[in-house]
């Protein structure tokens, strides 16, 4: 278990090496020198050449890549991530305002799949085949295979603007995180839904259910089993899903109005603010990977065979 422990750990940091030298690098490749955006931003015209290599010295970008990254990662490690070039506020106190609001409506969303994804993958893996299974399939199939921002756009003509129960725009209320949350969980609840239906049917076929079901054991103490050994894959599933709503979302947010990093993101591309955009894939390469670091150790204690520095 510790050695499992320090793999995960050693593979943890060397894969948010990756993420900060691939956010470094969309900086670096992105169109436009950043120096002449800021002037032309500030002057409202073309700035003269004299203050664009001013300019380019002072934020340190006539240097070599290799100290320009080392530099800007030194400061992402302690919390700075710069300042925006349009907003000129800094890029970390702009992601502290929205990322609660986005942890918010990821987790709401994630919590909504699963509850929802799993208990109908169960039912439709037991009552194989009948009708509910089939109404069910089906029903998995059109929510994975809608387009988001389509579904989203159904979901307000219906709640919003024709039964009026939810507001569609904004944030402020509980209310205000129902539409979007359920938009986003469609796809995932409809993934989870059939991964589950699958996964319990294999392990329905495994000996030891048939050895349970001979021995009398009854449905309670049978499906603990049978959800536990097929528990390892749902989670799997759960926790990629989890991290895409984290950095995923930023088409929704931004269908909705809902002021959450997406839309930050969005509006920051739009004006070609790198410093932000930098600062939103950070975030989501970030998060993406905690969770599934976490997903990792969880595995030691749903499989022995983990546990015990086992393979194959």
């Amino acid at each position: 278990m510790p050695r499992y422990i320090a793999e995960r750990v050693a593979l943890l940091l060397l894969t948010l090496l990756g993420v900060s030298a691939v956010t470094f690098g969309l900086g670096v490749l992105a169109p436009g020198d950043p120096a002449e955006v800021v002037l032309e931003h500030r002057l409202n015209q073309p700035p003269p050449s004299e203050q664009v290599a001013a300019l380019r010295h002072e934020m340190g970008l006539d240097r070599p890549l290799a100290v320009q990254y080392w530099r800007w990662l030194t400061h992402a490690v302690r919390g700075d991530l710069g300042s925006s070039w349009l907003r000129g506020i800094r890029v970390s106190d702009a992601l502290r305002e929205r990322i609660p609001r986005t942890l918010a409506l990821a987790f709401t969303a994630g919590a909504l799949a699963v509850v929802v994804g799993v208990p109908v993958g169960v039912l439709t893996a037991v009552r194989r085949n009948a009708l509910v299974d089939q109404l069910c399939r089906v029903g998995t199939l059109v929510g994975s295979s809608v387009p988001s921002y389509f579904a989203a756009y159904v979901v307000i003509l219906i709640f919003a603007v024709k039964l009026r129960t939810f507001p569609a725009f904004g944030f402020g209320s509980p209310d205000h995180l129902v539409l979007p949350a359920v938009t986003l969980a469609l796809g995932p609840a409809s993934l989870l839904a059939r991964l589950t239906r699958s996964t319990v049917l294999d392990v329905l076929s495994e000996d030891f259910v048939r050895t349970a079901r001979s021995k009398g054991a009854g449905p309670i103490r049978l499906g603990a089993h049978v959800v536990r050994n097929a528990s390892v894959p749902i989670l799997t599933v759960a926790g990629l899903a989890l991290g895409h709503l984290l950095g995923g979302s930023l088409i929704i947010e931004y269908v909705f109005a809902y002021p959450g990093m997406g839309d930050l993101a969005i509006t920051a591309i739009q004006a070609r603010d790198y410093p932000l955009v930098q600062g939103f894939v950070l975030f989501s390469g970030t998060a993406y990977v905690l969770v599934n670091f976490a997903i990792d150790l969880s595995y030691a204690s749903l499989d022995p065979r983990i546990r015990l520095g086992r393979r194959g």
